[in-house]
């Protein structure tokens, strides 16, 4: 059964250059997932959300994330095996999110 994580992450920059930001560090970031495979990595905006996919140890996370003027909101579904560690993914994601936007 799939966990689903949520994380908020605000910053200062305005909706464009959040966006600007996490165009290039989604993709980055997709390759540096342990067991993942960088070239399974998908994104596709629709405005300022974007809807993505990636393979990590065989498995396809899937997620949304909404770009706001103030912060921006990751919505992360974490099926079998990772989603026992969700709270550990969850911290990561934050941690890396605050470094882009910041």
């Amino acid at each position: 059964m799939a966990k689903t994580v949520s994380i908020n992450i605000p910053h200062q920059l305005g909706a464009a250059e959040a966006k600007r930001r996490l165009e290039g560090g989604l993709a980055q970031l997709a390759g540096q997932i342990p067991g993942g495979d960088a070239s399974r990595f998908s994104q596709s905006w629709a405005g300022d959300v974007l809807n993505f996919s990636a393979v990590a140890m065989g498995q396809t996370i899937t997620g949304v994330v909404q770009v706001l003027d103030d912060h921006a909101r990751l919505d992360l579904s974490l099926p079998g095996l990772l989603g026992m560690a969700a709270g550990k993914i969850k911290d990561e994601l934050h941690r890396r999110g605050q470094l882009l936007l910041k």
